[in-house]
Parts: structure tokens; C-alpha cells; sequence
């Protein structure tokens, strides 16, 4: 497939319109001075779609006790209690 181009002198009367249409077809245009090709306009990379968070910090704790069972033994409970 032939990459269209465009004249330097061109490019520089319709700048803003020749990256639009860059931008909204996908397509480069390779810029030419005297025949020549000196620049190509491509259209800019996708951004990457955003890191999830949910998960992220999954295998970077440890838990090294039961979590379950209260920090106070039930013992001494009923002694505060009394």
C-alpha cells in the first residue's frame, strides 16, 4: 500500500487539517521537500487501558496467626467481666 504525501509547502498551509485526518483515518502521510521525503505524520499510539486495582497488592502480605479468633483469650474476659 502507497503511503499518500504531500509537499512541505502544503503541509505548512493545512497543518492542522492534514493531522486531523491522520488522526481520524489511521493512515501516515509522508511529507516531501523537492520530491523528497523529510518527515511522515502517523497517528498516535492508543493509550494503554488503565492498571486494575482491585488485586493489585495480592501476594504481598502474609498472615502468620489465625485472624479469626479474638487478641483476647475468653479467660480473661471473665475476669474483666467479674
Amino acid at each position: 500500500m502507497a503511503k499518500d504525501t504531500i509537499a512541505i509547502s502544503v503541509f505548512k498551509a493545512r497543518c492542522l487539517a492534514v493531522l486531523k485526518r491522520v488522526k481520524e483515518t489511521g493512515q501516515p502521510i509522508v511529507v516531501t521537500k523537492f520530491g523528497e521525503p523529510v518527515a511522515e505524520i502517523v497517528p498516535p499510539t492508543p493509550p494503554l487501558p488503565p492498571e486494575p486495582w482491585l488485586g493489585k497488592l495480592k501476594g504481598r502480605a502474609k498472615i502468620t496467626g489465625d485472624i479469626v479468633a479474638p487478641v483476647v483469650n475468653p479467660e480473661d474476659w471473665e475476669a474483666i467481666g467479674s
